[in-house]
């Protein structure tokens, strides 16, 4: 039962908090502000030397913070890590699914038709965001399945509630996101535990390295026609910062969401909300 401490209903003290995709531009800055509350982190994915780098930074021990080298498509990579996870602390308390990406092949432009877009590149896009969802939830997710509770939380995007030009592969791969964090919040719940919950973000637009020049112009700053789009489709009129991303999170995670399963939060703006008159 949650008491009726407001500090404790929001709480994530203690939790032990898996991440993939925890040294991105979002997922460290999420990384950092639940460590700041007293999570303890483990950053999982290729990238070793980024985690430790990320882990050194908040002078975070064993104790506090872990970094294991993984690769999210690979099931015994991932069956590795959960079992050093477990000897280190025991349980897992919520599974963060932020690895995701696209791919400038699967991109359609002037010199790329859509006609044109290797399979290679489609497959890579759609198995990075699905499939990078789908193996460390069956991982992790056993592992909650056991205790009998846990959350996991899905890293969407604003492109499931509406595809953006330009990006079918990314799309379509979000919205399988999406429609799956659903279908595995029912699944849980039905058949292990209640007390596991499943939901997702879906951040609207945010500058990253990945999106910085498509929406700023390198030279100048200022916005390209496709940031000045975004934004007029903005009824907050900006771009988001991640920080924009930490009081859904927290709630998310926290015993204030206790009867939430199964949706798919928008962090947008308003983007979605506007349909443009």
């Amino acid at each position: 039962m949650v008491s009726g401490n407001s500090e404790n209903l929001f709480s994530v003290e203690g939790k032990i908090v898996v991440f993939t995709g925890g040294t991105g531009v979002l997922g460290s800055t999420l990384a950092n502000f639940l460590y700041d509350q007293g999570a303890k982190i483990v950053l999982v994915g290729r990238n070793l030397k980024k985690s430790q780098q990320l882990i050194a930074e908040w002078a975070g021990t064993p104790v506090t913070a872990l970094a294991i080298e993984t690769d999210i498509m690979d099931r015994e990579s991932l069956e590795t890590a959960a079992r050093e996870i477990l000897e280190t602390f025991g349980r897992i308390d919520c599974l963060i699914n932020a690895a995701g990406g696209n791919h400038p092949q699967a991109t359609t432009n002037g010199d790329m038709p859509f006609f044109d877009i290797p399979r290679e590149a489609f497959q890579y896009v759609a198995d990075l965001n699905l499939l990078g969802t789908v193996l460390p939830s069956q991982v992790f997710g056993r592992i909650l399945a056991t205790q009998g509770d846990g959350i996991i939380l899905n890293v969407s995007s604003m492109t499931a509630f509406q595809p953006l030009t330009r990006i079918p592969a990314y799309s379509a791969a979000k919205a399988a996101v999406s429609n799956f964090t659903k279908w595995l919040a029912v699944h849980m719940a039905q058949e292990y535990s209640p007390q596991i919950r499943v939901n997702a973000i879906a951040p609207g637009f945010f500058l990253t390295e990945q999106n910085r020049f498509l929406l700023t112009d390198k030279e100048t700053g200022g916005l390209t026609e496709r940031g000045q789009k975004i934004i007029d489709h903005t009824p907050m009129d900006r771009f988001g910062e991640p920080g924009d991303l930490f009081g859904s999170v927290l709630w998310l995670l926290s015993p204030a969401s206790k009867f939430v399963t199964g949706i798919v939060v928008p962090i947008d703006g308003g983007f979605s909300a506007y349909s443009g008159v």
